[in-house]
């Protein structure tokens, strides 16, 4: 029988503690060997959770290389925090941070975007018209939102006339709660929807709708609401056994489900959207509507050559190998974080578990051995389903489960610890790995 910790003591709150304490000192351990000396020119593009991860674990593996990030970003986004922010629970500043402040000595900031690759040349060109040359190129810039793609809609109008987009931004998500905080006071028809795009943190469109028909029934004003989930796939999660968790809890909960419905545009002032589905055109009325776009790789990736020809066709993900995520065909190159074509890994943990893969794929080529990490697709989603409870919800690849607190932490319960590791120790987690020590 599985345990399972609904209120958990001191001793195993430290006991937890302590664990994660150790994964992080074994995975700082691993990356002090000494160092390698090499004169490698590495260039990185991106310096979100991948890239500024990456940056500070090789400058400790690598002596006298050349390491350059190339990131315009003066903010660093701590992306996990956006639905916290967009249910109220915390400020817009919880998650912004400088990105110099992250970075180490050693590594060359150039706060630019890369404007074109030349995988056959061996460069990166910035806007400014600068040319880097590279000895081994490691392409993190994250993904695109597509907000184009939803006719009728534009970000000016998040926070208005009861819309809401939380993945644009830290103001974009405070400004979404302003629009679902008075759906959760006014009530009416909340219609909440993901893309027919893969997307980072698939879990994230349920967990806003989780939390929003939380917060309304909290506040006595269930009976004033109906929410509603539209989705372009057939199922409500990639994973079956949470797909049917989560089909449990929308029924217990009165959330009724569209399946097969992509969102193709919103009249704003009828308050009415636009899906198509296998039987054609529908419409939704809503007093509430939650948009997530369409994702993709950067103009400058699926220009570049490096994108895979014949899957993901219009998202431009890199080609990579699966478990290694280099380059399938540009053996000096290797895909990171949300731009790689993988069929997992599009979150903040499934970085920290690449990132010593590419760490590990670097040193090896700059050695002239064999690397030995492989990823394996793994994913982390602190699936929130009310205040104060959340599934801990880890999977692979093959759609196995994968639980770092197998006996301890049910992943299919909802638990306080679960949440607590959502709310509290994911951030603290995040920046270890922010710092190459986790």
């Amino acid at each position: 029988m599985t345990k399972s910790i609904t209120n958990p003591t001191r001793r195993q709150l430290f006991g937890l503690a302590a664990s994660a304490g150790v994964a992080a000192a074994l995975g700082a351990q691993a990356s002090a060997s000494t160092p390698v000396p090499t004169k490698a020119r590495i260039v990185i593009i991106g310096a979100g959770a991948g890239g500024t991860a990456l940056a500070n674990r090789l400058v400790r593996r690598l002596e006298g290389a050349e390491i350059t990030l190339l990131d315009p970003r003066v903010a660093h986004l701590y992306q996990p925090g956006l639905t916290l922010v967009a249910a109220g629970l915390k400020p817009a500043d919880y998650v912004l941070s400088q990105t110099g402040d992250w970075l180490p000595d050693g590594v060359t900031l150039i706060p630019e975007k890369a404007a074109s690759i030349d995988p056959e040349a061996k460069t990166v060109a910035t806007e400014s018209g600068q040319s880097l040359a590279y000895d081994f190129l490691v392409v993190a810039p994250g993904l695109v939102l597509d907000h184009d793609a939803i006719e009728g809609f534009s970000l000016d109008m998040v926070g208005q006339n009861g819309i809401g987009a939380l993945y644009a931004g830290p103001d974009y998500a405070a400004r979404t709660w302003q629009a679902a905080s008075k759906f959760t006071e006014e009530g009416g028809v909340g219609l909440f929807t993901r893309p027919e795009t893969e997307m980072k943190c698939a879990g994230a469109p349920l967990k806003h709708t989780f939390l929003i028909d939380d917060i309304a029934k909290r506040a006595g004003n269930g009976g004033k609401i109906d929410v509603q989930y539209a989705a372009p796939q057939s199922s409500l999660f990639g994973v079956p056994i949470v797909a049917e968790k989560v089909r449990m809890l929308f029924g217990d909960r009165g959330i009724t489900s569209h399946m097969q419905h992509q969102l193709q545009g919103i009249d704003a002032d009828r308050r009415r959207a636009r899906f198509s589905t296998p039987d054609g055109s529908v419409e939704l009325d809503y007093d509430y509507i939650h948009v997530i776009p369409p994702q993709r790789a950067p103009e400058v990736v699926r220009q570049s050559g490096l994108s895979w020809a014949d899957k993901w066709t219009d998202q431009g993900w890199v080609e990579c190998d699966m478990a290694s995520l280099r380059h399938l065909r540009y053996p000096e190159i290797w895909a990171l974080g949300d731009v790689a074509g993988v069929p997992k890994g599009k979150t903040a943990a499934s970085v920290k578990w690449q990132v010593p893969v590419v760490e590990d794929g670097l040193v090896a080529a700059i050695t002239g051995i064999d690397p030995t990490e492989t990823y394996n697709g793994y994913t982390s989603c602190p699936m929130i389903t009310q205040i104060g409870r959340a599934m801990l919800v880890e999977f692979d690849y093959n759609d196995n489960l994968v639980p770092s607190f197998p006996g301890i932490i049910a992943p299919l319960e909802e638990l306080w610890i679960s949440w607590l590791m959502k709310e509290v120790a994911l951030k603290a987690t995040y920046n270890a790995m922010l710092r190459g020590r986790a």
